[in-house]
């Protein structure tokens, strides 16, 4: 099987979720900072680089996992060359500005126009999508840097097409940011030098870029310990002089590259500050606040890393189900017994339509919760920029609760549902020929980078639901209670509204016990957090999925519709009946669990295991 065309989109349901759901070109475009946008600007870049990352990020996909990358003894990466080709292509296509501010060059997108985008490429080729880092690191640190750091190193990194990165990780202290010990020196000329490891740093160095901006957290010579004590610096590869033409090459190289079970394209590798040569850089804003910094690039990444998985689970879905159509085997079971029963492809199998459906009704309410999420950041961007304090500050915390539900979740559940796509093909879902095992190794990582799945369940319970009493929980339940109280008690989604109230109660009593738990002990909190996590991504994304069966009924229910929108609306009722008979009896089960939670797992003596 030829795989240069494995990645599969889905445009119809993203211009379904933007346009006919979310109804940005009513809430968003045109307005304030996006007033330059209307529906028709969105649908054609949309289209147009959907089609640019299916031929030029796509066609090097596979490329990207079986040619290795280079290291060569002076700390140059070399990349595949038709991965560098199609990073250059995107270059030359200025694709990296599409959200990149106008004060620096850029289109500045509303970012639900952006995340769109981003589905686009992370699905036809996440390593080359994640080259691109310039832009994000730009757009994150644009308003916390000073107005000559802003000249000298922000609007080149664009205009130049530079490479950048976040360095947080160091080899001893893994997710535990704050027990890093690179060590920052003041020269005392406005500029320091850093000493120090770090490891597993995305796209640390690669070919093409003139220069590499790595965003580097270290600790200040006398600064006191945990994350307080870190302060974030731009150390350029090569020095950046204050006229932004390029000095001498810096010292910052990169000292190994990841050997990884996948998205091998991207050179994670390992970067040694100060051993060659003096390390230097600038403190960020000439401020200590490194941690808070940095965490600005952080949901940037996170929200990344959540569309990823959604965007493969997706492209895996079709590939499943496009060889469901056409693979032939077996006899229809209602007539397995006559053995001169005709044979016929699997997607007449029921176990193979309850796995499709499956994945279906899970790409599509994962596809719903990000770019519900990135209509969320709409509006913290157009509450901003009309001065109107109290809205932006409801839409940031809204838009914090989601985030770890994006991250945590997508993350983690894309892992199980790729297997499923997997199984759809049998024994050449298992074999190299097919594009899934390739999904699978390439989106493993989502759940262990940019904070572990359970760290997204502790940030969720411990800092965006119980910082505020629950009130921005509580904000988006009633939401959800609305939903339920709109659909009629005999319409024709009488079941799911019965399903959804009762999955409300479940995730309203379930809060209630681990909050009483966590009073106990926070060891309730740590053994139930995933599930929590889970089952609060669930009752959203069913929520979600319901509001699209609402839109989609009353489309049926309307005159013109084409054949082929009549069965995609059709599709929509049938994602959504399938997720609430088959996802929100689980909520039940997790409520229960929650309430029974017992301390006797810690209990134990280590010996047992």
């Amino acid at each position: 099987m030829n795989q240069d065309g494995h990645y599969k989109s889905n445009t119809r349901d993203t211009f379904f979720n933007l346009f006919e759901v979310l109804k940005i070109q009513e809430t968003t475009l045109g307005r304030g900072p996006f007033a330059e946008f209307d529906e028709e600007l969105v649908r054609s870049t949309l289209e147009t680089y959907e089609q640019f990352c299916s031929k030029e990020l796509g066609g090097c996909w596979v490329e990207s996992d079986r040619v290795p990358l280079k290291l060569d003894g002076d700390g140059n990466v070399t990349l595949p060359p038709g991965l560098s080709g199609a990073i250059k292509a995107l270059y030359e296509g200025e694709w990296h500005m599409l959200d990149a501010p106008e004060h620096l060059g850029g289109m500045g997108s509303p970012p639900s126009v952006h995340w769109a985008a981003f589905e686009f490429a992370a699905g036809a080729n996440p390593a080359a999508a994640f080259y691109v880092l310039g832009t994000t690191l730009a757009k994150a640190l644009d308003p916390v840097v000073t107005d000559a750091q802003r000249d000298r190193f922000l609007k080149p990194l664009l205009e130049r097409r530079w490479g950048a990165t976040m360095v947080l990780t160091e080899p001893d202290a893994g997710s535990d940011v704050g027990a890093g010990r690179t060590r920052a020196r003041d020269l005392g000329d406005g500029t320091w030098a850093l000493e120090g490891v770090k490891r597993f740093i995305t796209n640390g160095d690669f070919d093409g870029p003139e220069n590499i901006l790595h965003g580097v957290l270290a600790r200040p010579e006398g600064a006191g310990p945990g994350t307080k004590g870190l302060s974030l610096f731009l150390v350029p590869k090569f020095w950046v002089n204050e006229d932004t033409s390029l000095g001498e090459r810096n010292g910052v190289y990169c000292t190994n590259i990841e050997d990884k079970m996948g998205l091998k394209g991207s050179a994670t590798c390992e970067l040694t500050f100060g051993e060659r040569g003096v390390a230097r850089g600038v403190l960020v804003g000439e401020v200590h606040k490194g941690i808070r910094q940095m965490f600005r690039i952080i949901e940037q990444a996170r929200m990344a890393v959540g569309c990823k998985s959604m965007a493969t689970l997706s492209t895996a879905y079709l590939n499943a189900l496009d060889y469901a159509k056409v693979r032939v085997q077996g006899p229809d079971l209602l007539k397995a017994t006559d053995k001169s029963a005709p044979r016929v492809t699997i997607i007449h199998h029921p176990d193979v339509r309850r796995m499709l459906m499956l994945q279906k009704a899970m790409a599509e309410g994962m596809r719903a919760l990000c770019m519900y999420t990135a209509t969320i950041q709409d509006r913290i961007a157009l509450s901003e920029q009309a001065g109107d304090t109290d809205a932006a500050k409801l839409a940031h915390r809204r838009n914090d609760l989601l985030l770890p539900l994006v991250k945590g979740y997508c993350s983690s559940k894309a892992y199980e549902l790729l297997a499923v796509s997997l199984q759809c093909l049998g024994g050449n879902g298992y074999m190299r020929d097919y594009p899934i095992e390739q999904y699978i190794r390439d989106q493993k990582i989502d759940s262990l980078y940019e904070g572990t799945t359970h760290i997204q369940s502790l940030d969720l319970i411990l800092r965006k639901v119980a910082r505020d009493g629950g009130a921005t929980l509580q904000g988006l339940l009633a939401e959800i209670e609305t939903t339920v109280g709109e659909l009629a008690e005999d319409g024709p989604l009488k079941v799911e509204r019965d399903l959804l109230g009762r999955a409300l109660k479940d995730i309203q009593g379930l809060f209630g016990a681990v909050m009483g738990k966590a009073g106990e002990s926070l060891y309730h909190v740590g053994l139930q957090g995933n599930r929590i996590l889970y089952a609060t991504a669930e009752i959203i994304i069913g929520w979600l999925l319901v509001r699209q069966a609402q839109v989609a009924s009353a489309a049926l229910a309307g005159e013109g519709v084409s054949d082929k929108d009549r069965d995609f609306y059709r599709g929509k009722l049938a994602s959504a009946r399938f997720y609430c008979r088959a996802v929100f009896p689980g909520l039940t089960l997790a409520r229960k669990l929650v309430e029974s939670s017992t301390l006797e797992l810690m209990e134990l003596n280590e010996a047992v295991f």
